[in-house]
């Protein structure tokens, strides 16, 4: 209804000339013969209204198809869209129209060249990515057979570079598959407890360094989850807790799963260095460091930031707990099967 009545007072003035011009006509004849106007004036009002209505339909019906192939040229502004637009307008608005779309044309050009040119470094991030897994595992094979050539402190210097890399890749690999358009996630029913253990496994060097003790009470239970994604998201919280360990004492990971209907609930649990209660808000957000601690002054704060947009499309829900210099632990949610 409000369309209609801003078609009725576009062409008011239309409108009210043509009923100004018919005063006019009636008034003329009431001059000229009175009889005549008494009888004329209900057919001269009856046709006015109709005149009046059909052309309001009229109008209504031009401007909603001029209104449609707008629109339509606006999505799509191709040379046959703004042809069919011109034939309805006429005047100034055709210089217009045609001005807009050669600068609409102008854009999805550059738009186009530029979404191909993004989707050619996205596969070459990912490509590159996967192909210099090749050599990281190489290396890694070489160190594992050569260990006892080497010091203890060259090895365990080499297994901190390795793992870097890796996990640095992992960054680059999991960042481009979260921006692509196309995300092949392949959900499965996934033992929690494996997941959790190949995890430690790869992490087993650095663990052994700086003598962590791990404590494990994961249950032989099934999650259905990504087990690449699931893995990416783990590795991020354990290798924080390496990283963001005390000096002193005993560094400690606890594992440990707790079922509450309609949930499974996996904490890991660290007694590191913790973050400051100020922090906790900010933790996944992108380039987020928190602290000047020494620890965190090369972090890139792309770990977490990464876990939690992984952990969204996988549809588990994080939640963090720390007091300063008392540890760090994340709960991670998984619907039950």
């Amino acid at each position: 209804m409000k369309v209609y009545f801003e078609y009725l007072k576009k062409y008011m003035l239309w409108f009210v000339l043509l009923f100004c011009i018919n005063l006019i006509f009636l008034f003329m004849l009431w001059l000229a013969k009175a009889e005549a106007f008494y009888v004329l004036v209900p057919v001269n009002i009856l046709s006015s209204f109709l005149i009046f209505f059909i052309a309001f339909l009229w109008i209504l019906k031009k401007e909603k198809h001029k209104e449609q192939l707008f629109f339509e040229f606006l999505y799509y502004p191709e040379k046959r869209k703004e042809e069919e637009l011109l034939e309805l307008i006429s005047g100034r608005e055709k210089i217009v129209i045609q001005e807009i779309g050669k600068r609409l044309r102008e854009l999805l050009e550059t738009q186009h060249s530029l979404s191909m040119q993004l989707k050619d470094y996205e596969e070459y991030v990912e490509t590159w990515a996967h192909e210099i897994k090749t050599p990281i595992s190489l290396l890694a094979f070489l160190m594992d057979n050569r260990r006892k050539e080497f010091p203890t402190s060259v090895s365990h210097k080499l297994d901190y570079i390795q793992n870097k890399m890796q996990e640095y890749v992992n960054h680059m690999l999991y960042y481009a598959r979260l921006k692509g358009t196309h995300k092949d996630y392949l959900f499965e029913p996934l033992s929690l407890a494996d997941v959790c253990m190949e995890v430690l496994e790869n992490y087993y060097p650095l663990l052994e360094e700086k003598k962590f003790q791990v404590i494990q009470k994961i249950p032989k239970i099934m999650v259905l989850s990504e087990e690449r994604g699931l893995e990416f998201l783990l590795s991020q919280v354990i290798s924080n807790a390496i990283k963001y360990c005390k000096p002193q004492g005993t560094p400690q990971i606890f594992l440990f799963v707790e079922q509450l209907e309609p949930f499974i609930y996996l904490h890991i649990k660290d007694n590191g260095i913790g973050v400051q209660s100020y922090d906790l808000p900010f933790l996944f957000e992108k380039g987020f460091t928190g602290d000047t601690e020494t620890a965190r002054k090369k972090a890139t704060g792309m770990g977490l930031y990464l876990a939690k947009a992984i952990a969204n499309d996988l549809k588990i829900e994080l939640n963090v707990k720390s007091q300063w210099q008392e540890g760090f632990e994340i709960i991670l949610q998984f619907p039950k099967l």
